[in-house]
């Protein structure tokens, strides 16, 4: 049994994964959702879904758990058909309209959240296999190149179950942009790995789909993983598109309170309109567009709860109930009048004395979000 490389070879090998050289380049396609809806016999998984993806972007899919975005991506890929609907590629349709290309001509590689490694084949094999139909030697060529890209080389002749989460995920990368798809479509990809090494594989990987220029579908249920690594992100729920947009889109404008609460932890403050101002627990804010009477849901984020030892004009009282230590950061619970719960707010560590109790608390100018009540 091959034992493996020795640990010099592979912290080698791995520090060029990621690095700039001659990959193959990829002739990036765009991918079009029109109107796409979707069952499985007990009430709708996808409902009127429609995202355009340019050439060469990377679109996050993300969402909570049972939102419909790896039945999207298993549209894409042709693994499933949407029940109404339709699938673009290139101005193409692909599936819906009474059309169904079948997945292996749509030109598309798929990496699955288990990586779906062949056991009985070692990594060199593994890779080959998505080359079917290449000469011999071409196959062996593009086999050679694309490890060397992902820094898998001296693992070659190692079979799956010898190699870490790491590397078993570079591998299935690797078969996947062995045959330069013009789509990449990655569900989860990095759910399995721990928190140190989901960071760097995850750079190192994005790394790779930009030097490819590769248009990538990724699904994610993490919103700091998709503002990571997302050009745009769709955020879904049950089934339906809740916004589009840049990670910075999303963040500082969200479109509802799911949106707001998806991408923050909040404070959330439950209201009403008066005379075009809108009183909450810490302070006076414009109503906008909200009329007089109409019921609201303010909501601030942690870190825009600002925390001062000393009163200023527009500051309310408070006394902190828990402090926690966090690092960089430290987490308060401070009781105001008039709010059931606990205000939270995430101040700078040492920021405030550590036998401080009562502060006076207001919100950041401009910061407050403001929807309608849910």
């Amino acid at each position: 049994m091959n034992s493996g490389p020795s640990p010099a070879a592979i912290h080698n090998d791995s520090a060029d994964w990621g690095k700039r050289n001659t990959a193959g380049v990829a002739i990036a396609s765009s991918l079009l959702f029109d109107a796409i809806s979707h069952d499985f016999g007990n009430g709708p998984v996808l409902s009127d879904v429609s995202i355009a993806i340019e050439p060469g972007e990377i679109l996050c899919l993300l969402g909570p758990s049972g939102s419909g975005k790896s039945t999207l991506l298993r549209i894409a890929a042709g693994i499933e058909t949407p029940r109404s609907g339709s699938v673009w590629i290139d101005k193409r349709v692909v599936a819906g309209n009474g059309i169904n290309i079948p997945p292996e001509k749509r030109n598309i590689g798929l990496v699955f959240q288990d990586f779906a490694l062949f056991p009985h084949l070692d990594v060199e094999a593994n890779v080959r296999f998505g080359l079917n139909g290449w000469s011999r030697k071409v196959a062996a060529e593009e086999t050679a190149r694309i490890l060397s890209r992902v820094g898998m080389t001296r693992f070659a002749q190692m079979y799956p179950h010898q190699l870490s989460g790491g590397e078993q995920q570079r591998v299935a990368l690797a078969r996947a942009l062995a045959p330069r798809p013009a789509i990449l479509l990655m569900d989860e990809p990095f759910s399995g790995l721990d928190s140190r090494l989901r960071d760097t594989v995850r750079e190192q990987t994005i790394g790779l789909l930009r030097d490819t220029r590769s248009t990538a579908i990724i699904v994610t249920h993490d919103p700091e993983e998709a503002l990571r690594i997302g050009d745009r992100i769709a955020l879904m729920r049950g089934g339906r598109l809740v916004q589009l947009g840049t990670g910075r889109e999303l963040y500082e404008e969200p479109n509802c309170l799911f949106s707001a609460r998806f991408f923050s932890e909040l404070n959330l403050m439950q209201v009403a309109v008066s005379e075009g101002f809108i009183e909450t627990p810490l302070g006076r804010l414009e109503a906008g567009k909200f009329s007089h009477g109409d019921p609201v849901s303010v909501c601030v984020r942690l870190s825009d709860v600002l925390v001062e030892p000393q009163a200023s004009a527009a500051a309310v009282p408070g006394r902190i109930i828990s402090r926690h230590f966090m690092g960089v950061v430290e987490l308060l619970e401070i009781s105001v009048e008039g709010n059931d719960d606990p205000v939270r707010s995430r101040i700078r560590a040492g920021s405030l004395p550590p036998d401080t109790r009562d502060v006076w608390l207001q919100i950041k100018p401009d910061t407050a979000m403001i929807f309608p009540a849910t």
